[in-house]
């Protein structure tokens, strides 16, 4: 499972992915990708995380943009020392590509900040198809 760490200012985000094989069909160009992240807070402030930005790419180079409020129908608060995780999954119409992205976050005295997810990859083993 590659695994990949951003340190932004007192926000750590690390992310976990994997392919799930019994999910996807290859034969039918179907891919299917699960993903952990964990945000953890290492300032001294709470903040809470009120949206997503993601900028899915395929193998070929195609793009989907994605946004929403939250992360999986949740908008959570990160007290300080605290770390919030979550699972999500992507499908996609090739063996590889990848993520990256941005959440929106507001600190507990209102002030709206970005974190910078960096590109992740997302990478079907060359066996399975």
């Amino acid at each position: 499972m590659p695994i990949q760490k951003l340190m932004t200012p007192h926000i750590q985000v690390i992310v976990t992915t994997a392919y799930v094989p019994a999910e996807s069909r290859p034969e039918e160009n179907y891919y299917f990708f699960a993903y952990k992240i964990s945000i953890k807070n290492t300032g001294s402030r709470s903040a809470q995380l009120m949206s997503r930005h993601w900028i899915i790419t395929d193998g070929l180079g195609r793009t989907e943009d994605v946004r929403g409020p939250g992360v999986i129908g949740l908008q959570p608060k990160i007290n300080s020392g605290q770390s919030f995780e979550y699972e999500s999954a992507c499908p996609l119409s090739t063996s590889s590509g990848t993520m990256k992205g941005s959440y929106q976050m507001i600190s507990e005295e209102g002030d709206s900040f970005t974190i910078e997810v960096p590109e992740f990859y997302l990478i079907a083993p060359q066996s399975l198809h």
